[in-house]
């Protein structure tokens, strides 16, 4: 007997078939997509303040692996010297010592962004004894502002009398001397070893060298 049963049927898919992606339309987006990222970024960094920038530059000298968010206290000691925080007088170096001491954590070694303003209002305040605490906060981010790190140039050479009494040829003596004609320029290996002279004269005798010219002259 044949088999009434019917036969089931896969249903009709009904999702219409993805058009071919255009790779024209594919990297406009994709290019449009990175702009606004980098404008984004952009957007970010111009939003730093002035001060902000000096601190992060001081944050990063003189280490590779900072990120300029957090301070340490040698930096923050070069800043105030650099900037002229430190004036000798009003603030010393022991002041911006005790004020980084007191602004970190107990268990820190750096401050952070906030921690650092808070220690320019404390220095504000002697610093710029005949302002108001809002004007001399000011007077402080002015100093700061826009700055970085000083590079020290090359260090000179000093001449010293010992240094100058070592390098003097004409002051030599003994075996020294002799490595040295009077003019100071030295005379190599004749000056190190006694060299064998052969040319058959007593050694200083003054006409030496002239024997042959002499003869050939008289023939």
């Amino acid at each position: 007997m044949a088999d009434s049963k019917p036969k089931s049927t896969k249903p009709a898919n009904k999702t219409p078939p993805k058009s071919p992606s255009d790779p024209a339309k594919d990297r406009a987006a994709k290019r449009l997509s990175c702009d606004s990222n980098s404008s984004h970024e952009g957007a970010v960094a111009g939003d730093l303040s002035a001060l902000e920038e000096a601190f992060r530059k001081f944050a990063i000298h003189g280490d590779t692996r900072a990120t300029g968010k957090e301070m340490h206290g040698k930096n923050w000691s070069k800043l105030c010297k650099d900037c002229h925080v430190i004036d000798g007088k009003n603030v010393t170096v022991t002041d911006v010592d005790i004020v980084f001491s007191k602004i970190k954590g107990k268990s820190s070694r750096t401050i952070t962004f906030d921690q650092f303003k808070e220690a320019l209002q404390e220095l504000s305040k002697k610093r710029f004894k005949d302002k108001s605490d809002e004007e001399a906060v000011q007077e402080i981010y002015k100093l700061i502002e826009g700055k970085a790190p000083v590079i020290s140039g090359v260090t000179k050479a000093i001449s010293s009398p010992t240094v100058s009494r070592l390098t003097d040829t004409s002051k030599f003596t003994g075996s020294h001397k002799e490595r040295f004609d009077p003019s100071g320029k030295g005379k190599g290996r004749a000056g190190r070893e006694d060299l064998v002279d052969a040319s058959g004269y007593v050694s200083g005798y003054k006409h030496a060298g002239t024997y042959d010219h002499k003869v050939q002259g008289s023939k």
